[in-house]
């Protein structure tokens, strides 16, 4: 069993493909969270913005610079994140939003003792506004935040695919799934399964990541689901 882990929720994971955010997706993922603590596991999140906004896009079809794109990226996962809490107070879990980006009208700021005592105490800890600069994905602000929560392992929740595949099982039939791999080899066979920079960081400090499919998150610490991916 995992004593704290970090899930890392794409901005995506919270619509249905019409709406921003969908009740049932955010009702589903509050369940599976609720489980999680309920086994004594203490769970930090952090969620993307590619629901609200994608920097990438403004920055190649406007004569906007990179920085600028990639800060207005953060303040969506702050609006995630917000969502986010709000909705799983409204079902009895209790969470908190810790921003690298000091907005303290809405939010606390980011300290990591402060999210550490929040989640000894079994509130859920959500991350927004990315590493608070520009350039990092929301992939690279899992794996620092992990690491700096001490977390055993780090989760990358997908929507439509449940792990590593030697090829892409929607368009390939004898794709198989891998169970497990290692950082150097996800590196090597260039699967983009994860940011480059997030396996990087987590390989060099010993944290292990699971990718599993988003139906799947109560079964987080079965290793039978999902692929791992070792620090090697």
């Amino acid at each position: 069993m995992n004593k704290r882990i970090l899930i890392k929720l794409s901005g995506e994971a919270l619509s249905d493909g019409e709406n921003k955010y969908a009740e049932a997706v955010l009702a589903d993922i509050a369940d599976k969270i609720q489980k999680l603590l309920d086994q004594g596991t203490q769970i930090c999140l952090v969620v993307g913005g590619g629901n609200l906004f994608r920097g990438a896009e403004l920055s190649g079809n406007l004569d906007i610079r990179r920085p600028t794109a990639d800060y207005i990226g953060m303040l969506a996962t702050v609006q995630n994140a917000l969502v986010v809490r709000d909705y799983f107070r409204a079902r009895g879990v209790d969470a908190r939003v810790l921003s690298a980006i000091s907005m303290n009208q809405v939010c606390e700021p980011y300290v990591p003792g402060r999210a550490i005592r929040h989640m000894e105490k079994g509130r859920v800890v959500i991350f927004g506004g990315g590493l608070g600069n520009p350039f990092f994905t929301t992939d690279s602000a899992s794996a620092q935040r992990a690491l700096e929560m001490s977390c055993d392992l780090l989760v990358m929740a997908k929507n439509g695919v449940d792990g590593v595949y030697t090829a892409d099982p929607r368009t390939d039939d004898s794709a198989e799934k891998i169970v497990h791999i290692s950082g150097s080899d996800v590196l090597e066979k260039n699967l983009r399964v994860v940011d480059g920079s997030a396996i990087s960081v987590a390989r060099d400090n010993g944290l292990p990541i699971r990718i599993i499919g988003m139906d799947d998150l109560e079964h987080i610490s079965d290793e039978t689901y999902g692929t791992t991916v070792t620090p090697e």
